[in-house]
């Protein structure tokens, strides 16, 4: 999906803007990490984030 919508399709496009699951690999990639670790510690902070 893209993420920020509420469709729940991890690869769909709605925008060029969109963050997708392809976000995430270009993220893990360039920070020398995984995927599964990128989503994780993008999860973190977007918890902190909402608490504000």
């Amino acid at each position: 999906m893209c993420y920020e919508c509420s469709c729940n399709e991890p690869t769909v496009v709605v925008s060029p803007d969109s963050i997708t699951e392809d976000t995430f690999k270009k993220a893990a990639k360039g920070a020398k990490i995984s995927v599964e670790e990128a989503k994780r510690n993008t999860f973190e902070l977007l918890k902190k984030e909402l608490e504000k």
